[in-house]
C-alpha cells in the first residue's frame, strides 16, 4: 500500500458556541477516489479546506507529502484581478503544464475565454473556477459541489474526465450518480467525528442505516441497563442494608451517558398542501412553437399530460427547458399552436434561482408571507416555529435574514415556501439544488406520493430516475421528443443522453472547413471482397427485420398503462429497443461505408 499523500489527524473545528468538528480523520492516498458525505451543516466544506490548507484547525494536524500537489474547487471563487477569463485559468498553472489545457476545459464548460471576469454570472465564474482547478492535474483534487450549475452533457463530460484522471479525488456533491460513477471510498462526517467506508458512494446508505440501527439497539441496551440498575436500588436486598457506593456511581455514569447521547442528526419532514384534485386532463398542448428571433426554442410539440404524471424536461443549458414550462403552464404565449389548461388548477413552484425570496426577508416573512403565527399545511394548522423545524430550521433562526442564510438553508426554505402553498399541480425548477442526500429522499418520496401533477426541470439524473413517470428531452433546433420513464429509460429508447446544444453546429463547421477545395485525384481502390458483396446484399433485409422489430416494440411501450402496469416488461423493452436502435445504426453505417466503396469501385 503506498504511503498516504494528505493525512489529517483529530482535527477539531468550532464555529460560535457549537462545535463542528470533534476528531474528524482524513487520509488520502495515491489515485483514491474518495467521497466525503454528510448532512448540510456538518462541516464537510470546512473540512475540504483544511486539507487544502485554506483554514487552519482548532486542534489537530495536517500532513502533506514533500512535493504533492493539491488544487481545490472553491463554492465562491474570487475572479478578481484578472482581466479575462482566460488568464484567471492560466494563472493556476505550475511551470511546465500545458497551457492549451486552459483553452480545452475553457471549452467543453462554455466559458468565454476572452470574457471579462465581472461580467460572468455566478454559474458562469463557477465553471471558470472548474476549468482553473482541473488544468494543472494535480497529484489531488480537492472538488466542493463541482456539478453545480452544470448542464446534463457538462456533468457527463465532467464524469469522463475525471474517470480518465490517474490522480486522487475528494469530492463532496449532491449528485448521487455523480458520486456512484467516480468514488471507490467513502468518508463520512457524522457528528462532528469521520467513518471511513473503502467502497464507493454506491455502498454507503445501507452501511449508514446499519450503523443508525446499531447505536439505536446499544442506545435501547443502555436504557434497559440502568433500568435494571435502578430496580435494585430500589428492592434490592443489600441495597436495603447498605447502598453500595460503587453501583451508585456506575448508575450516575449509565444515566450521564443517556443524558449526553447524540443521536443521528434530525431528518426533514416535508409535506405539501395539495388542493382539490385537477380535473383527468391536466395540460394538452398541439402544435407547440416558440421563437426568439431566429432562435426556435419548442417546434411543433404536441403534448398530453394527465393528472399523476410526473414530467421531467431535460436538455443542456440554453435549450429553453424553463421557457418551455412557462409555455406548457399558460405563463407564455406561443408563436403557433394551442395550450389548453385543464380544470380546477392550482399551481406551485419552485424558481431555481430561488427568484422569491427576497433579501431582506426574515426565515418567518418567507414562509408566512401574510404574517401570523399559524400556517396550514396538508389540512392541519402548523404553528410556523413548527413547520421551520420540519425543514431543520432552528428556532433562533425564526428572525434571520434570508441575505444571512447558505445555499442548502436558501434551497430548503424554498421548498418549505413552496410545499405550503395549496396545488394540485407542482413546477419545480432544479430542486435539488444544494439539498444534502437525505432531504433529497424525502423529496423523492414527497414527487412520487403527491396526488397532483409534477413537472420537474433537473440536472440530477438519478432524481428524474426516481420519480419521473415521462421525461421530455430536447433534441435538436426546437425539437422535443416525449419518452416514457426517466433518465436511464430515455437512454435504452434514444441510445444516447443529453448531447450538447451546440455539438452540432461544431460538427457542421469542422465538416466545412474539412471540406477539400477542389477535385483531388481519387485513389486506387481495392476491389470488393466476398464477404463485403454478400454483406451488401444481406444488410437492407437485416436492417428492415430490426426496423419492423422496433416498430412493434414502440406499439407495445405506446401503451400508457404499461409503465404502471407491467415496469419489468417495459424495462425490459426499452433494453431491448435502445440495443435495436444500436444494431441499426451501426448497420446502416456499414451498408453506407460498402455503398461506397462499390461506387467507388465501379468508377474507377
Amino acid at each position: 500500500m503506498s504511503a498516504p499523500l494528505l493525512t489529517l489527524t483529530d482535527i477539531h473545528l468550532t464555529f460560535g458556541a457549537s462545535p463542528l468538528l470533534e476528531g474528524a480523520e482524513l487520509m488520502v492516498r495515491e489515485g483514491e477516489r474518495i467521497g466525503l458525505v454528510g448532512r448540510n451543516g456538518s462541516g464537510k466544506s470546512s473540512f475540504l479546506k483544511i486539507a487544502a490548507g485554506i483554514i487552519e484547525a482548532d486542534e489537530g494536524e495536517r500532513f502533506m507529502h514533500p512535493g504533492c500537489t493539491v488544487r481545490y474547487l472553491p463554492q465562491e471563487p474570487d475572479l478578481t484581478g484578472f482581466e479575462s477569463v482566460i488568464d484567471y485559468v492560466r494563472a493556476g498553472l505550475a511551470p511546465g503544464d500545458d497551457a492549451y489545457r486552459a483553452d480545452y476545459l475553457l471549452e467543453h464548460l462554455g466559458v468565454a475565454a476572452d470574457a471579462d471576469p465581472s461580467t460572468l454570472s455566478g454559474g458562469e465564474a463557477r465553471r471558470a473556477a472548474l476549468a482553473r482547478t482541473l488544468a494543472p492535474d494535480p497529484d489531488i483534487l480537492l472538488l466542493d459541489e463541482p456539478t453545480n450549475h452544470l448542464d446534463l452533457p457538462a456533468i457527463e463530460w465532467l464524469e469522463a474526465e475525471l474517470n480518465a484522471r490517474k490522480g486522487a479525488l475528494v469530492l463532496i456533491s449532491h449528485d448521487r450518480r455523480f458520486l456512484e460513477n467516480l468514488t471507490r471510498q467513502t468518508v463520512w462526517i457524522d457528528r462532528g467525528f469521520t467513518r471511513r467506508l473503502d467502497k464507493g458512494f454506491s455502498h454507503f446508505e445501507a452501511w449508514r442505516d446499519e450503523v443508525f440501527e446499531a447505536e439505536e439497539a446499544e442506545r435501547h441496551k443502555l436504557a434497559r441497563q440502568i433500568a435494571r440498575e435502578e430496580d435494585w436500588m430500589r428492592y434490592g436486598v443489600t441495597a436495603r442494608r447498605k447502598r453500595n457506593v460503587r453501583r451508585v456511581g456506575e448508575l450516575n455514569d449509565l444515566k450521564s451517558k443517556l443524558k449526553t447521547w447524540r443521536g443521528p442528526q434530525g431528518a426533514a419532514n416535508l409535506s405539501v398542501s395539495e388542493a382539490e384534485r385537477s380535473g383527468q386532463k391536466v395540460i394538452e398542448a398541439k402544435g407547440l412553437s416558440k421563437a426568439f428571433g431566429e432562435r426556435v426554442i419548442v417546434k411543433d410539440l404536441s403534448l398530453r399530460v394527465a393528472r399523476g404524471d410526473r414530467i421531467a424536461l431535460v436538455g443542456p443549458n440554453g435549450a429553453g427547458k424553463t421557457t418551455l414550462v412557462k409555455l406548457l403552464t399558460g405563463a407564455l404565449e406561443p408563436d403557433a399552436g394551442t395550450v389548453t389548461l385543464g380544470t380546477n388548477l392550482e399551481l406551485a413552484s419552485l424558481d431555481q434561482r430561488r427568484a422569491a425570496l427576497k433579501d431582506d426577508w426574515t426565515v418567518t416573512e418567507a414562509i408566512a408571507p401574510g404574517g401570523g403565527e399559524r400556517i396550514t399545511v396538508g389540512g392541519s394548522v402548523k404553528h410556523v416555529a413548527a413547520y421551520m423545524k420540519d425543514f431543520l430550521f432552528r428556532p433562533e433562526q425564526a428572525r434571520t435574514p434570508v441575505k444571512a442564510l447558505s445555499g442548502g438553508e436558501r434551497a430548503r426554505l424554498m421548498l418549505a415556501r413552496a410545499l405550503a402553498l395549496p396545488s394540485n399541480l407542482l413546477v419545480l425548477d432544479e430542486p435539488t439544488n444544494d439539498l444534502d442526500l437525505e432531504t433529497l429522499d424525502l423529496l423523492e418520496e414527497l414527487i412520487s406520493e403527491y396526488d397532483g401533477t409534477a413537472i420537474l426541470v433537473s440536472h440530477d439524473r438519478d432524481f428524474i430516475d426516481r420519480t419521473a413517470t415521462l421525461t421530455i428531452a430536447w433534441e435538436a433546433d426546437g425539437v422535443w421528443k416525449v419518452y416514457a420513464g426517466g433518465y436511464a429509460d430515455m437512454i435504452d429508447q434514444r441510445g444516447a443522453g443529453v448531447q450538447a446544444r451546440k455539438a452540432e453546429e461544431k460538427a457542421a463547421k469542422a465538416a466545412v472547413s474539412h471540406a477539400p477545395s477542389a477535385p483531388r485525384e481519387k485513389p486506387r481502390t481495392a476491389k470488393l471482397s466476398f464477404k463485403d458483396k454478400h454483406a451488401l446484399e444481406t444488410l437492407p433485409g437485416e436492417i428492415e427485420r430490426i426496423e419492423a422489430r422496433i416498430a412493434e416494440i414502440e406499439a407495445e411501450m405506446g401503451d400508457p398503462a404499461l409503465f404502471t402496469k407491467d415496469p419489468d416488461r417495459f424495462h425490459g423493452l426499452s433494453k431491448e429497443l435502445g440495443e435495436l436502435q444500436a444494431d441499426k445504426d451501426a448497420k446502416e453505417e456499414r451498408w453506407l461505408e460498402l455503398e461506397m466503396k462499390r461506387e467507388e469501385v465501379e468508377g474507377s
